[in-house]
């Protein structure tokens, strides 16, 4: 009776409420959005009708879906590429014994606490076609603005470069961290050895942030690929599909539409994308870390 007292069962035990949570709110609704996805469901009615493959193979057929994933990668991998690099170099800066870091480490992570929909919001006025900020400093030196969200060959990288600048506090402070990590007796070697600050940063501090490398990587893709309140906000996916994500594609098949199973599928999409490429990219940076 004691040993069954002393055993990890009743610790065990603790992870119930926790697993109960996680089956109710994201097993079950993956379930059901798998199940609508084989139906022609309107999202209101009580009525709707089994369609077997139907929606994915409208889905594969779509002219309009190359366009929208390939968006959706860029909003993912651009992101991931600038909020990590800017980060790093803000992280390594900022590491620094310099005047008014705290402040300056302040005004990067600022707009993380922002609402995505009001920063996107706050950027459309300042590159909005007429009155916007941006406009008002071309306009000193062409005779007329530049709508530039409407531009479908620029739209994906200024939302790209919003997004990034949102989160690039994220990727600032898991590196400061990494960074105040790494012991000094590493570079107080280095220096001995006559190493240059070069050599310092791709020998030393390079590897030794894999870990942090992991945890910003995955989590900007995860962030990225998801997009969808920003593009609301500046282009609403416009104009046509030229800033669409598979999000808001989702957004628009479920409300605009009321078309719930073929935004059922477009969301199967999504999260097979995401699942892949976040294990994957997993997978390769703890074999680098080891490999560091």
């Amino acid at each position: 009776m004691r040993s069954y007292r002393n055993s990890l069962f009743w610790l065990n035990l603790m992870y119930v409420p926790a697993l109960l949570l996680f089956l109710l709110f994201i097993v079950y609704p993956f379930l059901q959005g798998v199940r609508i996805s084989f139906t022609n469901w309107d999202g209101f009615s009580q009525d709707y009708s089994w369609i077997g493959f139907d929606n994915y193979k409208r889905l594969f057929t779509d002219e309009n879906i190359g366009l929208v994933v390939k968006n959706t990668f860029i909003y993912g991998f651009g992101s991931t590429l600038l909020q990590n690099v800017i980060g790093l170099l803000y992280a390594i800066l900022l590491n620094q014994n310099i005047k008014t870091r705290g402040l300056t480490r302040s005004i990067v992570y600022l707009p993380v606490i922002v609402s995505p929909l009001i920063m996107g919001y706050i950027w459309y006025f300042f590159f909005q076609y007429r009155g916007g900020a941006l406009n008002d400093v071309i306009m000193l030196f062409m005779d007329q603005p530049v709508d530039l969200l409407a531009n479908s060959s620029l739209n994906v990288w200024i939302i790209t470069l919003v997004n990034t600048y949102q989160y690039l506090g994220v990727a600032m402070i898991v590196y400061l961290a990494g960074l105040q990590s790494i012991s000094k007796d590493y570079y107080e070697a280095s220096s001995i050895d006559g190493a240059t600050a070069w050599q310092n940063f791709f020998r030393i501090t390079l590897p030794l942030l894999a870990p942090s490398i992991t945890i910003n990587v995955v989590l900007n893709l995860i962030g990225g690929l998801q997009l969808f309140d920003v593009i609301t906000a500046l282009t609403k996916g416009g104009p046509g599909f030229a800033s669409q994500s598979l999000s808001t594609l989702m957004y628009k098949s479920y409300f605009g539409s009321q078309d719930a199973g073929y935004a059922a599928t477009l969301g199967n999409l999504m999260f097979v994308i995401i699942m892949i490429v976040s294990v994957f990219s997993l997978a390769f940076l703890r074999r680098r870390e080891i490999q560091a």
